[in-house]
């Protein structure tokens, strides 16, 4: 059984991510309120967004060959942040961010040397298959290993596309923000590789289950996500 998962983001109102681009408005602040009011039991971030936290040295070579098979460090922790890392390049130095237990998603190419960092650190990694991360795998180990019941994915547009391409969203969360980008090939809130005659969202259905607005001209809208 996998976590419900919930896309959460924040866009312009042209469905664009990079908010750097965007003109200053009152209500940013607004992202990690409704984070809070989610209440997931973890939340997921991608590589760039994750190295931010990474606060480790890099780690050294290991002298023994060790397992592809999932490390669980602790399953009691309040919360949980995975971090989808496949190639295995973030260095922690830390086990959690904040109260949250700190759980690498990692692909099974990656070297002994980063598995016995990553051990010794006292964060927890699941496999997620060799190169491209098998995502209904990994959902199914979180809710297993962790008892992960709901899960707040919060990276870029490839995550939630990639995501949403495997039919495992149930719902979105988007907090649509007073800005503009405009730029052509930017990143959106949904990218996927595919041709142009992929009917993935020819299979999807959103229902609107709430709207409201929130500081600073933002609007906050749930949808539940529905195939077939």
């Amino acid at each position: 059984m996998k976590p419900h998962v919930t896309v959460h983001m924040i866009t312009s109102v042209d469905g664009r991510i990079r908010t750097s681009r965007w003109s200053p408005f009152e209500g940013r602040g607004e992202y990690e309120k409704v984070h809070d009011l989610l209440d997931g039991d973890a939340w997921m971030c991608g590589r760039v967004t994750m190295s931010g936290y990474a606060r480790g040295e890099p780690y050294p070579a290991a002298a023994e060959t060790l397992p592809r098979t999932d490390h669980i460090a602790r399953r009691d922790a309040p919360g949980y942040a995975v971090a989808l890392d496949a190639s295995g390049k973030l260095c922690w130095g830390r086990d959690a961010i904040d109260a949250d237990h700190l759980v690498v998603v990692v692909s099974e190419d990656v070297s002994d040397g980063h598995l016995a960092g990553l051990r010794r650190d006292g964060v927890s990694y699941v496999f997620g298959g060799r190169g491209a991360i098998d995502f209904a795998r990994v959902l199914e180990t979180l809710n297993r290993e962790f008892g992960i019941r709901r899960l707040l994915v919060e990276g870029g547009g490839g995550i939630n596309g990639s995501l949403l391409k495997a039919g495992l969203v149930d719902e979105l969360s988007l907090l649509l923000a007073p800005a503009v980008d405009g730029l052509a090939g930017g990143p959106a809130l949904f990218d996927y590789d595919g041709a142009a005659e992929d009917e993935t969202p020819k299979g999807l259905r959103l229902s609107l289950v709430s709207s409201q607005p929130r500081e600073g001209g933002v609007m906050w809208l749930r949808y539940r996500v529905d195939r077939g």
